[in-house]
């Protein structure tokens, strides 16, 4: 039997460390071991500047690679709202501002979308997840989940924009999903599957 693969999460954020490995439990052909970056908040810290999420997932990877021994990955993710000309964006966590809560990021999003219906409020959440090794980058693997958002929050669940963002196959914000079930539609679990894909096969 093959021996896990061990990747290192390039973030010292426990909550998406714990949805890594809860999303690496749904895929069983591969077996992965994810631990976060050893001594992750004394590196030298990488700026997400990039105009793009495969930018600012590479870069990041590739940036915390060259500082631990292994395989290294990082993602970044956010909500695209085209008719809002893609904001959020890669703005998606700072969009009110960088110490803003994620009610007031919801609040401005609503605003910018004012009474618009129809086409205007079709969203799609975007990730991205770069894996990276010695400074080199080895695979960039992105994916989606499209929606819409809604006039105002339902759900209790999640985080960031779900409580507005309605997926349609169900009828339900992400943040009325069980966390099972967000996770098995979510734009992170898909990216995930297609990097534990590479992963396997490399």
């Amino acid at each position: 039997m093959r021996a896990p693969v061990k990747l290192y999460l390039a973030s010292s954020n426990a909550a998406k460390l714990a949805e890594f490995r809860a999303l690496a439990q749904r895929v069983e052909s591969v077996a992965v071991e994810l631990e976060p970056l050893p001594k992750f908040d004394s590196l030298s810290i990488f700026e997400e500047s990039a105009p793009t999420f495969a930018e600012n997932a590479t870069g990041k990877a590739l940036h915390y690679s060259r500082l631990q021994t292994g395989l290294v990955f990082a993602d970044d993710s956010g909500l695209v709202v085209p008719a809002l000309g893609g904001a959020p964006g890669v703005h998606s966590a700072r969009y009110a501002g960088p110490t803003t809560t994620s009610a007031d990021r919801i609040e401005k999003l609503l605003r910018g979308l004012g009474e618009k219906t129809g086409a205007p409020r079709r969203a799609h959440f975007t990730c991205a997840i770069a894996l990276a090794s010695r400074g080199r980058a080895l695979a960039v693997v992105t994916d989606r989940v499209d929606g819409e958002i809604l006039r105002g929050p339902r759900g209790g669940g999640g985080f960031g924009y779900d409580p507005v963002f309605l997926f349609p196959p169900v009828g339900k914000t992400f943040a009325e999903l069980p966390p099972g079930e967000k996770n098995e539609h979510s734009h992170r679990c898909k990216a995930f599957r297609k990097l534990l894909q590479f992963v396997q096969d490399r």
